[in-house]
């Protein structure tokens, strides 16, 4: 955190009033909290891979329906509701996301998916393996209290469901891009944005934040070698692509290690696939790697893509081959606004306690959550759902086959968005 962002912070903390919500809403969100619940474990048992959402759209659309929410539906299997509300004031967009991941379920839950599909031409299990299913049934439960406190809710709330935050299928537009492109933001207009995330190795029912940069951008890039075949018995004869690449990947390293200052920001570059070849005795002619760069400045991003380009290509012409490389840009750095950062923490600590928000880190996972915050402030903050049978260190990762959460505290969610859209329009 800057010098400039903890005084904003403080002097915003200092002042920040918040606003007193509804008699009788304490026993909304008891009443809600059990259906939350029941929501999580539908969506968790029933997933759907990014753009395929079609159920699980139409489910959601038919929930908020039925609290009398209009709805549309928006990037094919997305949707987003309107509730406005019965006293003036700004617009506010809550989001949430929808789509589970190709990933076997690997655990005895009663609820655990067993649904499978294919995927790039594969047979695969689908499950929520990154807690989207919670998102969703916090944002719906939100959606019902607001909508039986409708009188009293300050301007209009507008719910984002949204498809492919895990990435589309090649060559399909999707996730929180095309949200935008297709008017999500826009009508109404939103004056600012705010997303939960579940975080399975946090504490149980605890919001963790960051203002400025806390999830890195992700870029996915692929370096394509061109050799020379030969037979494996006769290397001489060859330019080999895997040796190559395998200098390559070793050089990249030190992008990381040697190249930037890591003291402005982290800077991840990862490989992940390799191939090439298709027999043991012959050198092939070409080898493809491919892989992710995390980073959480913008300039250093630029600099990182720059510096990948000159390694790969200078080390295979060394050895006589040729690099092809292309960067893909999936996702930008999820950026806190620390205005509204400032001014939401106090919202966040009389919903929850002030011992249950805390400061946290810079994260190198990623978000599609920021490409909102190019046309609104945003904020984006993390919600812990760390079972009490496993600590930090023993808690399954998210993208895994063991992931689980324990989904007894979702109402912190419903409590946390609630509070924000009324404090915001005291502060806007």
């Amino acid at each position: 955190m800057t010098k400039r962002s903890v005084v904003l912070l403080a002097s915003f903390m200092a002042t920040a009033a918040s606003a007193q919500l509804p008699s009788g809403y304490e026993q909304l969100v008891k009443e809600t909290t059990p259906k939350v619940i029941e929501w999580r474990r539908y969506f968790h048992q029933y997933p759907e891979l990014s753009n395929r959402e079609f159920n699980t759209g139409k489910k959601i659309e038919t929930q908020l329906k039925e609290m009398g929410i209009a709805t549309r539906v928006v990037a094919g299997t997305g949707v987003v509701g309107v509730l406005k509300g019965g006293k003036p004031g700004p617009v506010v967009a809550l989001r949430a996301d929808i789509d589970g991941l190709p990933v076997t379920e690997r655990n005895d839950l009663p609820y655990r998916s067993k649904v499978t599909t294919e995927y790039n031409g594969q047979q695969v299990g689908v499950m929520h393996a990154c807690g989207h299913d919670s998102h969703i049934a916090m944002l719906l439960g939100t959606a019902q209290v607001l909508a039986k406190m409708k009188n009293d809710v300050p301007g209009t709330v507008v719910f984002l469901f949204q498809p492919a935050e895990e990435g589309t299928p090649d060559n399909e537009e999707g996730g929180a891009p095309l949200m935008i492109k297709q008017g999500a933001l826009d009508n109404p207009k939103v004056d600012a944005v705010f997303g939960i995330h579940i975080e399975a190795f946090g504490d149980l029912g605890k919001v963790y934040y960051k203002p400025e940069a806390f999830m890195a951008s992700s870029d996915w890039f692929t370096i394509k070698i061109k050799g020379r075949q030969s037979h494996g018995a006769e290397p001489w004869k060859s330019v080999d692509p895997i040796v190559v690449g395998s200098a390559i990947i070793q050089n990249l390293q030190t992008i990381v290690s040697r190249q930037m200052d890591l003291t402005k920001a982290p800077v991840i570059i990862t490989v992940g696939k390799f191939t090439g070849g298709v027999r043991p005795n012959i050198i092939p002619e070409e080898a493809v790697m491919q892989g992710t760069i995390r980073t959480l400045d913008s300039k250093m991003q630029q600099e990182v893509h720059e510096r990948i380009r000159k390694t790969a290509k200078s080390i295979a012409d060394a050895y006589g081959a040729t690099a092809e490389v292309l960067i893909d840009t999936k996702t930008l750095v999820t950026y806190n606004d620390p205005k509204l950062v400032a001014q939401s923490v106090p919202s966040l600590q009389k919903a929850l306690g002030a011992a249950n928000v805390e400061p946290y880190h810079w994260v190198t996972g990623a978000e599609d959550f920021s490409f909102y915050g190019t046309k609104a402030p945003a904020f984006f903050f993390y919600l812990g759902a760390r079972s009490p049978k496993y600590t930090m260190d023993q808690a399954p990762a998210h993208h895994t086959p063991d992931f689980v959460i324990d989904d007894s505290r979702l109402d912190a969610g419903i409590r946390a968005f609630t509070q924000l859209v009324f404090d915001y329009a005291t502060k806007k």
